[in-house]
């Protein structure tokens, strides 16, 4: 098959594959003027194509825009449920992961309006990984806040009943120097961000963890490519 090359309307060109009496892929009326193919080879009438090329979503920075704050809502969303089921169940389901990339990759898709490509990708695998990873957090404060809760207990049922027990809070803040809250929670992302690979330690299972997350990254990635594009050539002459 010959290459064929776009040209002008004005030109005259008449595509060899064009015999009278064909019809508009998209309308279905007859083509009588000028016309394009697309990447099935099937001829588009003028009226159509200029629907199509303004049916086509534009990206914007709006669009962009809209999108981050949809995915910020999902990574929200996405580390409420990946860490909130192990706290209340207490157990570690790693193929959360899975869901949480597809959470992100709606959230953007809505709120893009559909339009994707490579920077709302980008953006997506970076939320699914920074949700998964930063579970962390939530997850070493309800094991801080039920360690401190039982350490209480203990002091309270040893202590005689006609003393008051000792503050084990108080204690430990004599004991020890105090950390700025933002340091400890900054201290806290940061184990949380590394905390994929830091379960490598406890080998399969760290493993299989770390790929089950890829795989969860991949979906948002696949997700947050947008429509594919419509792409028509010519425009060509109809055979007189």
């Amino acid at each position: 098959m010959e290459d064929i090359e776009p040209i002008s309307p004005q030109s005259g060109y008449q595509h060899p594959d064009a015999p009278a009496g064909d019809v508009c892929a998209e309308c279905k009326t007859p083509i009588t003027g000028r016309y394009y193919r697309d990447a099935n080879f099937s001829m588009v009438c003028g009226n159509c194509f200029d629907h199509i090329q303004g049916e086509k979503p534009q990206d914007s920075h709006a669009a962009f825009v809209r999108a981050v704050l949809f995915g910020l809502a999902g990574f929200a969303i996405g580390l409420i449920v990946y860490a909130g089921f192990e706290i209340i169940t207490g157990i570690s389901i790693g193929y959360l992961a899975l869901a949480v990339g597809w959470i992100v990759g709606k959230a953007m898709m809505i709120g893009s309006g559909g339009i994707g490509g490579r920077r709302y990708q980008l953006t997506a695998i970076l939320l699914t990984y920074a949700a998964v990873s930063m579970a962390f957090i939530p997850l070493v404060l309800s094991v801080m806040i039920n360690k401190s809760v039982n350490d209480r207990r203990h002091i309270v049922r040893q202590a005689p009943e006609n003393q008051q027990a000792p503050d084990p809070t108080t204690e430990n803040s004599a004991k020890k120097p105090g950390i700025g809250l933002f340091r400890a929670f900054g201290m806290l992302a940061l184990m949380g961000l590394i905390s994929p690979f830091w379960e490598l330690q406890e080998g399969f299972n760290g493993v299989l963890g770390l790929v089950i997350l890829l795989v969860g990254m991949q979906f948002a990635w696949k997700m947050t490519a947008g429509t594919p594009k419509i792409t028509l050539e010519g425009p060509y002459e109809v055979n007189a």
